[in-house]
């Protein structure tokens, strides 16, 4: 037992040992999303549990939403853990939301040939215009923009008046302008570099002021658990979108032809995946309302059939508010227009072609009961005792105002009790 104890007592001696040596490096590629922000706060948090040293945030990003960029710099300005922003490897940006996130970093590094800046909001985008011919609420947005990443300039003593600039006039650095600009604190060609780099230097916390202790650190690294994978891969506004699209015409499928169930089943968990993303994303309730009015009127064709009536306005109706569903959304959320264009015109020609299909089937001459045999031409077979004429390899009982003989040809103008009203053909 008293060896037990003391084997439990040095496991969990140095394995605290170990991990007070190691850094995290969390590792955003791409977007930023809200899958994105998840995996850096959780990231950030396990590191301080585990007590690192540091955390490495290597990016290369074109920006993102703003809310989820928000959300990481949160959690950066109230790590317990020092924040080493990075841009790396040599070709990676921190375009947009990547350059706040840079400015709220610790400690700033770029490897050389990355660049940063373009932070102007998206939904303003590059300052062609005066900023006297911005609207109010524009106006808004862009100081809003610069007041923030001023915020985070003058905080970690960072070259504030290039970081409105940045977001007034969209403009950007590369590695070395930035450090000659005081935008970074150092150029380096990798991780191995940025630990040696930045060994020795303090940093200020909200616990208070520590300094770096990196000359053996190890780098570990950090991955997306499935979950944080599944929502950025669902969170992807075209993925969204095609996942939407499938539930409702699953749904459609389903609703026309009742007891399939395949198509009801794929449709019902496409659509709740669809709706996870869409809750996730910045929408247009607008565009929401357009989408919805679309779906039902889509799934009332398919209830109640009106000659692809509302077929066509639903699909009218889905398209435009697929055009506006993600109008606000940052750079790499926005819904590609080629898929927008080709499911609308897929959709059309389907409700088209039903319509086409529907009305011809209208207009169509009946080919059941007796109906369909006005104006049908016939044969006299049979003049006594009654009057008999063969229609369509049938024989029927025929009434006829002037004389008939065997073999006249006769056309059906009416019938009554079962018996046919016909007129004689002339030859």
């Amino acid at each position: 037992m008293r060896y037990s104890l003391w084997a439990a007592f040095l496991f969990v001696f140095f394995s605290a040992s170990a991990s007070a040596d190691d850094v995290h490096r969390l590792v955003i590629n791409g977007a930023i999303g809200p899958a994105t922000a998840e995996y850096v706060v959780d990231g950030i948090e396990t590191a301080a549990v585990d007590g690192a040293s540091a955390v490495i945030l290597q990016m290369d990003t074109p920006g993102g939403l703003d809310s989820a960029m928000r959300d990481i710099i949160q959690a950066i300005l109230a790590s317990q853990v020092p924040i080493l922003g990075y841009v790396g490897p040599s070709g990676a940006r921190a375009a947009s939301a990547g350059t706040y996130i840079l400015y709220g970093s610790h400690l700033a590094a770029m490897a050389p040939g990355t660049n940063l800046g373009a932070a102007t909001p998206v939904q303003i985008g590059a300052a062609e215009e005066s900023e006297s011919e911005l609207s109010a609420s524009e106006r808004k947005m862009i100081n809003d923009a610069v007041a923030y990443i001023r915020s985070l300039a003058e905080l970690r003593g960072r070259n504030a008046e290039w970081a409105e600039r940045a977001v007034r006039e969209s403009v950007s650095l590369s590695a070395d302008a930035a450090l000659n600009e005081n935008v970074i604190d150092a150029v380096v060609a990798d991780t191995t570099e940025l630990l040696s780099r930045f060994d020795g230097v303090s940093v200020e916390l909200d616990s208070g002021e520590q300094t770096l202790n990196l000359s053996e650190a190890r780098i570990t690294d950090r991955l997306p658990d499935w979950r944080q994978r599944l929502l950025a891969a669902v969170t992807n506004p075209n993925v969204a979108y095609i996942l939407m699209l499938v539930g409702i015409y699953g749904l459609i499928f389903e609703l026309a032809n009742p007891g399939s169930l395949v198509p009801g089943t794929i449709g019902a968990i496409s659509l709740l995946l669809a709706l996870y993303a869409l809750q996730a994303l910045p929408i247009n309730l607008a565009g929401l309302g357009l989408l919805a009015l679309g779906v039902l009127l889509m799934i009332g064709e398919a209830l109640v059939p009106s000659f692809g009536a509302m077929g066509v306005g639903g699909v009218i109706a889905f398209a435009l508010g697929s055009l506006m569903l993600f109008d606000t959304a940052g750079p790499g959320f926005e819904l590609s227009m080629w898929l927008v264009a080709g499911v609308t015109a897929s959709s059309l020609v389907v409700f088209m072609g039903t319509a086409m299909l529907a009305l011809r089937a209208f207009r169509r001459r009946s080919v059941g009961g007796t109906d369909h045999m006005l104006n049908t031409e016939g044969e006299v077979i049979a003049v006594t005792p009654k009057l008999r004429v063969r229609v369509e390899g049938e024989n029927w009982l025929a009434e006829c105002t002037e004389p008939l003989a065997v073999g006249d040809r006769v056309i059906i103008r009416n019938w009554h009790d079962l018996i046919l009203q016909v007129e004689k053909l002339d030859d």
